[in-house]
């Protein structure tokens, strides 16, 4: 299927506010993202407009638009929301992946157990989780999930210290997930997912205690 260039857009801009390439808390304009994207202003402007909806951008008339800053509170209201998406997701999955969406998941868990950077672990997790969204077969769920899962990334990306540890927990996590996924087992998944949320929970107040303990 052939995508346009406004779902172009959006993908481009979502990877580049996930990774931090698009600064938390900077002002860049229309023709900036048009540059980093490559593709022109009609399909940028409308992937602002779709991303500002999705607080992932926040648009300023006659100022620019905002990479919106990366904060505590706001990361753990999205994983509120984020826990019980992706436990249904999961559940639709188990009754609705076809034995193609199966043969995806048994190859990406194989990827899973590779070694990785921090970008090409990133790059992976947003694949099991779009994997996931596809294997649900509901047209909602995507425009739901994506920006919640986003940003709770790019939150984990910026803050992440020791991130060989990490990606091997994180690893282990997803892998759980898709392991019961090709089980069909959905309450295992359930739990699975529930298990990984809980993680970005604990790792979210980390960051909050090692905040506090820099400035004492």
């Amino acid at each position: 299927m052939r995508v346009n260039q406004s779902e172009q857009a959006v993908a481009a801009l979502q990877r580049l506010i996930e990774q931090g390439e698009l600064k938390p808390g900077s002002m860049v304009s229309e023709r900036d993202l048009m540059e980093v994207t490559s593709l022109g202003r009609t399909p940028v402007r409308e992937a602002i407009q779709r991303l500002a909806l999705n607080h992932m951008l926040r648009i300023h008339p006659n100022k620019g638009i905002e990479i919106p800053p990366i904060t505590v509170e706001d990361q753990l209201s999205a994983l509120e929301v984020r826990r019980a998406m992706e436990v249904l997701a999961i559940g639709l999955a188990c009754r609705s992946a076809t034995e193609k969406d199966m043969d995806a998941i048994a190859t990406l868990k194989a990827t899973l157990a590779g070694d990785f950077d921090l970008h090409r672990y990133s790059e992976t997790v947003r694949q099991t989780h779009a994997l996931i969204i596809q294997a649900a077969h509901n047209p909602y769920l995507g425009a739901l999930m994506v920006p919640l899962q986003t940003l709770s990334r790019r939150f984990w990306i910026m803050h992440v210290r020791d991130e060989q540890a990490e990606i091997a927990l994180g690893k282990r996590l997803h892998q759980d997930i898709l392991q019961a996924l090709l089980l069909r087992d959905s309450e295992q998944a359930g739990a699975a997912s529930i298990a990984l949320n809980s993680y970005l929970v604990e790792f979210t107040l980390s960051v909050v205690s090692r905040m506090a303990a820099s400035r004492s």
